[in-house]
């Protein structure tokens, strides 16, 4: 058997656990998470990180033009001292986000989907205030796009269960 022979029956057996388990593509043709590209209005954002939040779930399933749903959420975080000097200088904080949300049919019905979900990132602090600022800032937008992720990820594979199509 030739090497690309080879490679292409190995693929065929990687595949085959995967279709007997009724794997199907998320957003393939016909799958219910389709429905949420472009149906999903998002409330407005009152602060940047609730603009940073809102951009990233806007970037991965669309905006509405006629939106089915509504996902309102709240988001809270924290902040902790990970490293301290001896002087008693903190050097290093953790950041640790948390979004719960909630997706309702647009007309107002019961939620269809409630949760939440939670990261974290951290920054550096040993550098100038600026420097210090600036990190803080780029900490902050990139756990506000962790978190979108996760909602938009969890969103999407319980599509089947609350049945959007």
């Amino acid at each position: 058997m030739s090497s690309s022979d080879r490679r292409l029956f190995l693929a065929f057996l990687a595949g085959l656990p995967l279709a007997a388990c009724g794997f199907r593509p998320a957003y393939g043709p016909g799958a219910p998470a389709r429905a949420l590209f472009d149906a999903v209005a998002v409330d407005a954002p009152d602060n940047k990180n609730d603009f940073d939040f809102v951009e990233r779930i806007e970037e991965r399933i669309g905006r509405p033009q006629q939106a089915r749903f509504r996902l309102s959420y709240a988001i809270s975080i924290t902040t902790e001292a990970l490293a301290i000097r001896r002087t008693n200088a903190i050097t290093r904080y953790r950041l640790h986000g948390t979004v719960r949300y909630e997706l309702r049919r647009s007309d107002g019905t019961k939620a269809i989907a409630a949760d939440k979900v939670s990261s974290f990132t951290a920054y550096s602090a040993s550098g100038t205030s600026i420097a210090t600022a600036a990190s803080r800032d780029d900490a902050a937008t990139r756990l506000m796009r962790l978190l979108a992720d996760q909602v938009v990820t969890e969103l999407v594979a319980s599509a089947e269960r609350w049945g959007v199509a």
